[in-house]
């Protein structure tokens, strides 16, 4: 299998809307170049911190191509298409196919909760439709169901399912995991450093979208200069706590870090989400200097 087939830094982009909760395709390009122009070599759309969850089908083709059209061939493209309904993400999945994604990431069905066979079911549907590498995505806190070994086993010989979104944070079954075959993405900020000694692959970020430079170090610096890489992501701490140890943490975090930082004019979310306030927001502040970001 392919070491890092997505790339090895990549962010879990936002979307920027305008005030009106429309889609601003011209930010949607703006954050890709950012991303790319500052350590990314791979870039998920329309995952959670995407908003996928409010944006609509069209939506989220629209902004697939607004990103391969910014960035071309500098990036690998890794598209959102895991929902809890089975001929929804079937559909997004031959979208992504037919808008130009490199990879679809596949998370597991929320809320309806299946058995890891009715898990098994929904995968199979959605990879066979692909037709492109897939990612999956293991969240059980955001999803309410987690990813069995024995369904990582079943899977083994699923020739386009080749890695795995890590947010469990379970190091050792990490490593399990990669041995059956599957290459590993973190997909937790603050293990990051930690899955590298696991042997990840690279990160999906959500701090990516104000520290893309150095994750890229830290990555690059990892296997020759543990202690560099150690210490570049010690230096960053201040900065992924603030974006990620917030109460609403995600998109509402990513895009006020964004606007500090001048990539984007403003922070607007769709609801249910809700901008930062105002003392929300000075935490941030605190959080992004200390780390080096401000």
């Amino acid at each position: 299998m392919t070491p890092a087939p997505f790339g090895t830094v990549l962010t879990a982009m936002v979307t920027p809307f305008h005030a009106d909760g429309s889609v601003d395709l011209d930010g949607v390009q703006k954050v890709a170049k950012h991303l790319v122009d500052h350590g990314h070599d791979g870039l998920v759309v329309s995952g959670t911190t995407g908003e996928s969850a409010t944006t609509t089908k069209e939506e989220d083709g629209e902004i697939l191509a607004a990103v391969r059209d910014a960035v071309g061939d500098r990036a690998k493209l890794v598209a959102g298409v895991g929902t809890n309904d089975t001929s929804t993400s079937i559909w997004l999945a031959q979208q992504a196919a037919k808008n130009g994604a490199d990879g679809v990431l596949l998370v597991t069905p929320y809320y309806n909760k299946p058995g890891q066979r009715g898990v098994l079911h929904h995968f199979r549907q959605v990879v066979e439709a692909a037709e492109l590498p897939v990612m999956l995505y293991d969240i059980p806190g955001r999803t309410g169901t987690q990813l069995q070994m024995e369904t990582y086993e079943a899977m083994v010989g699923w020739e386009p399912v080749v890695a795995v979104k890590d947010a469990v944070g379970d190091l050792v079954r990490g490593l399990r995991i990669q041995q059956l075959g599957y290459r590993l993405y973190s997909g937790d900020d603050a293990l990051n450093l930690a899955w590298l000694a696991h042997g990840a692959d690279g990160f999906v970020s959500v701090a990516g979208h104000v520290l893309g430079d150095r994750l890229r170090a830290m990555h690059d610096a990892f296997p020759t200069d543990p202690g560099r890489a150690r210490q570049i992501f010690t230096e960053m701490l201040p900065a992924i706590d603030a974006i990620m140890g917030a109460a609403n943490y995600g998109a509402t975090t990513a895009k006020a870090s964004l606007q500090l930082t001048g990539v984007l004019e403003n922070r607007h979310v769709r609801s249910p989400l809700i901008e930062l306030d105002d003392d929300e927001l000075a935490a941030l502040r605190t959080g992004l200097a200390a780390g080096g970001v401000l």
